[in-house]
């Protein structure tokens, strides 16, 4: 009988390990009977005829015990009725021809202890001895998924949890009076996002436990019954050879019994090991449902959807998380590619084994296959892990460690008092309890790392980190003031210096400025850049004075307390072009000065490639002159002789504070700026192809056309160029240098 198609237990039991294991224990502990039958009938052979037939009906009643469940295991989905597998079929063979052959002699007694039974007793020992190894691997693998479910339900479990913390501090806010309802509300907004931090963490863990529970019911299982499959199936082979010699001793020995041995040498080859796994397979083959994918369930005290929250703080995390772990999964799967091959080497040493090529001992080859795969899974979980966690984050916010200017953090004790640049708290502890930036100086708690902004703007000299420093804290100290408070939180509280100051300012004409300046101002957001364009970052945080000037200063400054220089080339009465900020400018080089959207300021020098030279205050320096808008010169009739105040009143002056209809704060991006001329020679590249760009962040090409290379290919395949100013990106196998 032949097996058209050969059957798989990986494929079709699908989660039936326990059931298979118990078949093939049951037939590997069947070689014990086989080489006791053989030792037996050696004593008996001695006494003829009359033991020998004895010995035939003791087994043929075993058989018939043992039929059903050697055939089709102890506990069949479909009664197999008087059905026997193609081995049990033949061994009724040999027990029939057994009952002819009453006449052995003792040298074929000898015979079947010394070629039959012992070779049978080191079968059934190794094969036992393979088995456990397969059950050993499956509880691991068992033990492996129950500890992924167990971290699912802690995470869960932490994340009731700050849900929970999320409402006593609403509780709080409500409760609290006027005078601390500012602080309650920015705890209660900062558990929020350690809340929504939280979230994100747990709807990866679902993503990445689904994806190990798939793999072991549809990867680890399978693999490991299909080893079962084919451990029973050698068993058998093996078995038909043992049968086989036993079939040629008798030939050799027992001439009255040639035609009865010829008929079961004629049956052996016919017991096919796959007739055996197929009976098998149809017998215990029921229906089976895979267990469902774990989904995100709301916490009882807040209500929530299990959509990844993408607010500012949580895309900074997730930018954080989503470049830690790219930058980790190229190594993950060179280390997996790696593990696989040594499991295919090692599985075809035991295929030399079997085929009598190699000597080694196969249990210690399987023990080692088994060691190596358990190890390539840990690897291939944390491959598979980080897969989950790209392709979650990315599937909600996109790709948005592209472009991030990340900070090199490294693990630090800090020795002195030192404040986190993040949240400006102490950073406390003798050991690694915080980071700090080896090229910019940024300081964070452990626990703020991954809420830092990528925005580290590079190597800086000891006094760059130093006003680096300054800013960060100032700007960690006004974000944790309340700014979004109710109307009690935000009229600025009245004190008796505030009461003097205010008077002693109102003949500077400060007063009104200064009161709409501290009553409508918000802490600025950074908004985090498109990956495909550079966006000019916000600028710091407004500085109000709460003193009138000196009357000798009547020049406008943002915060600059220098007196103002006096050009030596400008004339008393000359008039400068005069523009104004359309986007406000953050500094990025000693030669560029930082400047607030809306502010007046004065062109000293015209635009040379994209930037200007301007006066803003007692400030001098560079601005891209995208972000300029000229102003019409002024008669010079209407042109006061009196100097401006330092603080104006006037709507531009609080450009940066003014609030929208609906109570957010305005916030406009620059556009693109392009690269500054000067000490470094500009590169040129030329088109070798046409190209038509494909969205905003593209330019298109002719074939020939010049641009200016701002940066080369970084190994993505693109390059940076300018053209008319703008900043764009076009394949940079397209060009060449010129």
């Amino acid at each position: 009988m032949e097996v058209d198609i050969a059957p798989q237990f990986g494929a079709e039991l699908k989660d039936g390990f326990k059931n298979v294991n118990a078949w093939v224990s049951g037939g590997i502990a069947w070689l014990d009977d086989i080489q006791a039958f053989y030792r037996e009938r050696s004593a008996i052979e001695k006494e003829y005829s009359v033991k020998l037939s004895a010995l035939a009906k003791k087994y043929y009643e075993k058989k018939a015990r043992k039929s059903s469940s050697l055939s089709v295991g102890d506990t069949p989905t479909v009664t197999p009725g008087s059905l026997e597998s193609a081995s049990m079929t033949t061994w009724g063979v040999q027990l029939n021809t057994l009952e002819s052959r009453a006449s052995e002699h003792d040298q074929f007694a000898n015979a079947l202890v010394g070629k039959l039974a012992d070779p049978l007793k080191g079968l059934a020992g190794r094969y036992e001895e393979l088995r456990k190894y397969h059950a050993d691997y499956a509880a691991k693998l068992e033990k492996e998924r129950d500890g992924q479910y167990a971290d699912l339900r802690k995470m869960k479990g932490k994340y009731d949890s700050v849900c929970q913390e999320v409402e006593n501090r609403r509780k709080k806010v409500d409760g609290a009076f006027d005078h601390g309802k500012g602080k309650a509300r920015n705890a209660f907004e900062q558990q929020q996002g350690e809340m929504r931090n939280v979230k994100n963490t747990y709807l990866i863990s679902i993503n990445v436990t689904n994806k190990q529970k798939e793999m072991y019911y549809h990867e680890y299982v399978p693999e490991l019954l299909d080893s079962l499959q084919d451990l029973s199936e050698t068993r058998v082979n093996k078995l038909n050879s043992i049968w086989s010699l036993a079939a040629q001793l008798e030939s050799q020995t027992l001439s009255r019994s040639t035609e009865y041995l010829q008929h079961l040498s004629a049956e052996i080859p016919r017991n096919n090991p796959l007739l055996d796994s197929m009976m098998f397979v149809r017998h215990n083959a029921g229906p089976w449902q895979e267990p469902t994918d774990f989904q995100f369930e709301p916490s009882p005290v807040w209500l929530d959807d299990g959509s990844v929250a993408t607010d500012d703080s949580a895309a900074v995390f997730l930018r954080n998380v989503l470049t830690k772990t790219k930058s980790s999964l190229a190594d993950h799967r060179r280390a997996l590619d790696q593990k696989r091959r040594e499991v295919e080497n090692a599985k075809k040493v035991r295929q030399n084994i079997r085929e009598g090529k190699d000597k080694r001992d196969e249990v210690e080859v399987v023990r080692a296959i088994f060691a190596i795969q358990e190890s390539m899974h840990e690897v291939e979980r944390l491959k598979v892990s980080a897969e989950v966690e790209v392709s979650t984050i990315t599937g909600a916010v996109g790709d948005i460690s592209a472009g991030a200017r990340n900070h090199n953090f490294k693990s630090q004790t800090f020795k002195i008092p030192t404040n986190c640049d993040l949240c400006g708290d102490r950073i406390w502890g003798l050991s690694a309890k915080g980071f700090d930036c080896l090229d910019c100086g940024y300081t964070c708690h452990s626990k703020c790392e991954l809420k830092v902004p990528a925005d580290c703007p590079g190597e800086q000299t000891k006094e760059g980190k130093k006003k680096l420093k300054e800013q960060r804290q100032y700007s960690a100290h006004t974000v944790a003031t309340p700014a979004n408070g109710d109307s009690h939180s935000e009229m600025p509280r009245i004190q008796r210096s505030d009461t003097v100051n205010s008077m002693n300012t109102l003949s500077s004409g400060y007063s009104a400025a200064a009161q709409r300046n501290v009553s409508g101002a918000r802490s600025p957001t950074t908004e985090d850049p498109p990956a495909e364009k550079k966006v000019a970052p916000a600028p710091g945080p407004r500085r109000n004075r709460v003193v009138a000037p000196p009357p000798a200063q009547y020049i406008k400054d943002d915060g600059g307390d220098a007196p103002p220089p006096i050009p030596s080339s400008s004339k008393p009465n000359e008039q400068k072009e005069k523009a104004r900020m359309l986007y406000a400018y953050q500094q990025n080089g000693p030669e560029e000065i930082s400047v607030p959207d809306g502010r007046d300021v004065t062109i000293l020098e015209p635009d040379d490639g994209g930037w200007t030279k301007v006066r803003a205050g007692s400030k001098e320096g560079l601005v891209p002159s995208a972000y300029l808008e000229i102003l019409p010169l002024t008669p010079p009739s209407s042109i006061s002789n009196r100097p401006d105040s330092t603080y104006s009143a006037s709507s531009a002056s609080i450009t940066g504070s003014v609030t929208t209809a609906g109570g957010t704060t305005g916030k406009k991006k620059g556009p693109a700026v392009a690269p500054k001329r000067g000490a470094k020679k500009l590169k040129y590249v030329e088109a070798l192809y046409e190209y038509s760009a494909q969205s905003d962040a593209e330019h298109s090409m002719s074939e020939g056309e010049r641009f200016v290379l701002i940066n080369m290919d970084a190994g993505d395949g693109w390059a940076d160029v300018e053209k008319d100013g703008a900043v764009r990106s076009v394949p940079a196998n397209y060009i060449q240098q010129v």
